[in-house]
């Protein structure tokens, strides 16, 4: 996989692209080209994600099904759909996650105390991210 991704870097060397972002196998690289400017400062290809500490066996962590973009509430300056310390049913919405201009609403899959929210409002999402933790009743 490195091989052809390196590949792939070598021939955008030789482009006029300044800017190339690669995803493959879950994993993100971002290169930035700067063509006969000096570089100050390099980012680091892949963005740091929150370690969180690992919850108590009755806790439920719901994680995002799909790469996308996380929403709290159902339209700008609405409430959100659940707040810490809420009480949620099974199958109630927890938020919404935008992934092609698609609105993809993630329910609860157990009835209990939302007593962490992991994602702030509008931040991107990976497969497989702890959105909540649930604590099961």
């Amino acid at each position: 996989m490195f091989e052809e991704v390196k590949k792939v870097i070598r021939e955008f060397q030789d482009s006029s692209v300044e800017e190339l972002e690669i995803e493959v196998e879950g994993l993100r690289f971002r290169v930035k080209y700067f063509r006969g400017k000096p570089v100050e400062r390099v980012e680091e290809a892949v963005p740091e994600r929150k370690v969180e500490e690992k919850p108590k066996e009755n806790i439920y962590v719901v994680e995002s099904p799909i790469v996308g973009t996380f929403y709290r509430a159902p339209a700008p300056g609405a409430e959100p759909f659940v707040k810490e310390g809420d009480f949620v049913e099974k199958g109630q919405t927890l938020c919404i996650i935008e992934a092609l201009k698609v609105m993809n609403e993630i329910e609860a899959e157990v009835s209990g105390k939302v007593v962490k929210i992991l994602v702030e409002n509008g931040e991107p999402v990976e497969y497989g991210q702890p959105l909540f933790y649930i604590e099961r009743t």
